[in-house]
């Protein structure tokens, strides 16, 4: 497994590369350019600038984090063509870095949902919280959409970018004509027409699953499963075409068993998200440290379960609670992340020396 640590750039990030290398074991950084637009090309000049920061630390970028798809892509409506020829020639750009994987969603609208970006901890720190009830109760999503921004602490949210949030009642209606097969239909013409070029790149296209895992606000949502999963890799049959395996997206349905999740998959998941969250009453869930016992996810189990598959891929440490007075993005703090990476250090370790 090749430990790698989320890093939003040097203009959007105030978490410095030289406290990242610092981190036991990480050997990389996953990354994106934040300030190019959903259906641009990332220009080769970008990307190798990125790079050559990075590597100044003597770290290395090979996962991307991520592409963002335009909304044409998903509806399969107006110019998704030119949007995918675009797309192709980003691959094409970041294939010429080294960038081996690429972490992508296919979400309508917008990425992840919570209802609060610091909710407070009984032993004082910060997490996010998703409140079900709340959210089904919504009825003007601009409200909600505004009280999230207000409460970031004034960082950007990868997700909510705002080019995107602007259209978004066009986007409502027009999703109101998709259900979940013309999703999956319009991701295996996307996939149709990467993956072969991918495959000439060297580069696995891992998609994310929906976080939440459920349809919410009308909106389809289809990454949400194993059996979904399964369905994806099968749209198009390539060894490139892979998961990025994220332990708390589709851990916030207890109905999916994550471990099992990762032996079904094995090899088609290129990228790890470990992460844990605490399941409450009506749906509700909130994030919470790595460790198993503070969460309702066996983080042993999910790491028994790489070591059975003989995952060689990329794994990071996921969301992180902000602790110790740290002012930072919403669940991308600098010392709970280090945390949870010692932590599943422990277990990579234990894990191989108890399977000899």
């Amino acid at each position: 497994m090749k430990m790698v640590f989320r890093w939003f750039g040097k203009n959007h990030d105030c978490i410095s590369l030289d406290y990242i290398r610092q981190i036991p074991s990480v050997t990389g950084i996953v990354t994106s350019l934040m300030d190019v637009k959903a259906g641009e090309i990332w220009t080769q000049a970008q990307i190798s600038a990125v790079k050559d920061y990075v590597k100044s630390f003597n770290l290395g970028m090979e996962v991307i984090e991520s592409v963002n798809i335009h909304e044409d892509i998903k509806t399969g409506l107006g110019k998704r063509d030119f949007y995918i020829e675009n797309y192709i020639k980003t691959i094409k750009n970041l294939s010429t870095v080294g960038v081996k994987c690429i972490c992508y969603n296919f979400m309508p609208v917008f990425d992840w949902l919570r209802t609060d970006l610091y909710h407070p901890m009984a032993d004082g720190s910060s997490a996010m919280y998703y409140d079900r009830a709340y959210i089904d109760a919504v009825e003007d999503t601009s409200t909600l959409i505004q009280g999230i921004q207000e409460n970031s602490n004034g960082f950007s949210l990868p997700g909510w970018e705002p080019e995107r949030l602007a259209e978004i009642q066009s986007l409502f209606e027009i999703y109101k004509h998709i259900d979940e097969e013309k999703l999956f239909e319009n991701l295996q013409y996307f996939l149709k027409a990467i993956i072969p070029v991918c495959e000439k790149c060297d580069i696995k296209m891992a998609i994310h699953p929906d976080d939440p895992p459920w349809n919410i606000f009308g909106l389809p949502r289809i990454i949400t499963s194993e059996k979904n999963l399964q369905r994806v890799v099968r749209l198009v049959n390539s060894p490139c075409n892979c998961v990025t395996l994220c332990s708390g997206s589709l851990g916030a349905n207890p109905e999916n068993d994550i471990p099992k999740t990762i032996r079904s998959l094995g090899d088609r998941i290129a990228f790890a998200h470990v992460r844990n969250i605490k399941h409450e009453k009506g749906g509700n869930f909130g994030e919470v440290s790595h460790l198993s016992s503070d969460g309702s996810l066996d983080l042993y189990e999910i790491m028994k379960a790489y070591h059975d598959i003989g995952f060689t891929g990329y794994i990071r440490p996921d969301h992180g609670r902000m602790i110790w007075n740290e002012r930072g993005r919403p669940g991308y703090g600098l010392y709970d992340r280090a945390l949870g990476i010692a932590y599943l250090n422990g277990l990579i370790e234990a894990i191989r020396k108890n399977n000899k």
